[in-house]
């Protein structure tokens, strides 16, 4: 039985803006937000035309299709039954708008990534989030894999030791090429004043960010950032080498790109402190190599043997039945769901279920996006990371 139907006796009402019936994030989002029985998808927008957003709501069987953003937020303010949260995946230049709307309603807020389209407006969101008391979660979705989790926890036991050394590779290759999309103009994650300063900061790289802080513990300090558009004809960013420092005199590495002719997605991290190293692919996620400086390696799997209690309570399947993207999205959606219950309930919230990204961490995420493009502007320029805080 879900904790939320378990404590209230119902499932928790998410609402939708974007990410229609053809959209691949918002299938992610829906079936993920499902998967746990922890959240019934009762209203949404699906489409910027009205006409096509009711349409297309009612071909997937939702309750209450609305046909824009205002109908919804007028509609949920009236309803018997509003919806505890709004789950956002529409361009991101709209983001940091529907996010203080939704937080003024009253909803907590579950929104892709980036957080927003400037470093101010992340700023500002954090303090409407600390002053509101929602739960704001920030779909950083890797975060959700069991062994991340195990990672994270046996860097913060000191497994590793201080951390030294950082590394990040995401290596795609769907834009290796122009695309029809993009040679008709017809593709807002190319457009600046859409999707932000960057494509390629924006769009994954701020996934190797978060993943790497979210494993290591830390923020880094500074950067230099080498970020260009390496196919001919296009003028988004398309791949970036990236340098950075942290407070602790470690250093990192990223290599992230999509325009790798046969690049698959190759997301990983490794990781190295003064007692051994990690190491994830994200292509094979249900296993965490881990290195000890005075032992031979060896290999932790998802539902096995000597996990830790962060890497069992989001494997939910025994070992040998693999888990995977769908499946680490909807742990994210499972912490969400889990900290609204505790919150409507008046309880104590599982230390465990707090590993969810934050809205701090859509900050960091900003942070980086922008420093990273203040050095591209700079050729290659050290610069520091604001704190957003």
């Amino acid at each position: 039985m879900s904790k939320a139907y378990k404590k209230l006796g119902r499932r928790l009402r998410l609402g939708v803006i974007g990410g229609g019936p053809d959209s691949f994030i918002g299938s992610i989002h829906r079936s993920s937000a499902t998967m746990h029985e922890e959240f019934d998808v009762v209203a949404g927008v699906f489409s910027s035309n009205p006409e096509r957003s009711i349409a297309a709501g009612k071909s997937m069987g939702i309750p209450r299709p609305y046909g824009d953003p205002d109908a919804l937020f007028a509609g949920e303010a009236a309803a018997d039954e509003p919806i505890d949260a709004l789950a956002i995946m529409t361009p991101n230049n709209s983001h940091y708008e529907l996010s203080c709307r939704a937080l003024d309603a009253g909803f907590n807020v579950f929104c892709e990534k980036p957080l927003t389209m400037t470093e101010d407006e992340s700023a500002d969101l954090v303090k409407r989030v600390n002053a509101s008391g929602k739960r704001y979660c920030v779909a950083y979705g890797y975060s959700g894999y069991a062994m991340v989790r195990q990672a994270r926890e046996m860097v913060a036991q000191g497994v590793i030791g201080d951390i030294t050394m950082v590394q990040s590779n995401y290596v795609q290759g769907h834009l290796a090429a122009l695309t029809e999309s993009e040679l008709a103009g017809s593709n807002w994650h190319m457009k600046p004043e859409l999707a932000g300063p960057s494509l390629i900061l924006g769009d994954i790289a701020t996934h190797s960010y978060h993943l790497t802080s979210y494993v290591a513990g830390m923020e880094a300090s500074s950067l230099s950032a080498d970020v260009t558009a390496l196919v001919d004809g296009r003028t988004a960013d398309d791949y970036c080498g990236i340098l950075l420092r942290y407070p602790n005199n470690a250093r990192g590495i990223f290599w992230v790109t999509q325009a790798a002719a046969g690049g698959v997605h190759g997301l990983s991290f490794t990781i190295y402190g003064t007692k051994g190293g990690l190491e994830w692919q994200q292509e094979q996620p249900n296993e965490l190599i881990v290195r000890p400086i005075d032992k031979p390696a060896y290999v932790l799997t998802k539902g096995g043997k000597g996990l830790s209690g962060a890497g069992e309570r989001v494997s939910h399947v025994a070992i040998g039945h693999p888990e995977g993207y769908r499946e680490a999205f909807a742990n994210l959606y499972y912490d969400f769901a889990s900290n609204i219950v505790d919150d409507l309930t008046g309880e104590t919230p599982e230390p465990l279920s707090l590993w969810n990204p934050t809205v701090q961490d859509g900050a960091y995420g900003m942070a980086f996006v922008y420093a990273a493009v203040r050095s591209r502007d700079n050729e290659g320029k050290w610069e520091p990371l604001r704190n957003l805080t």
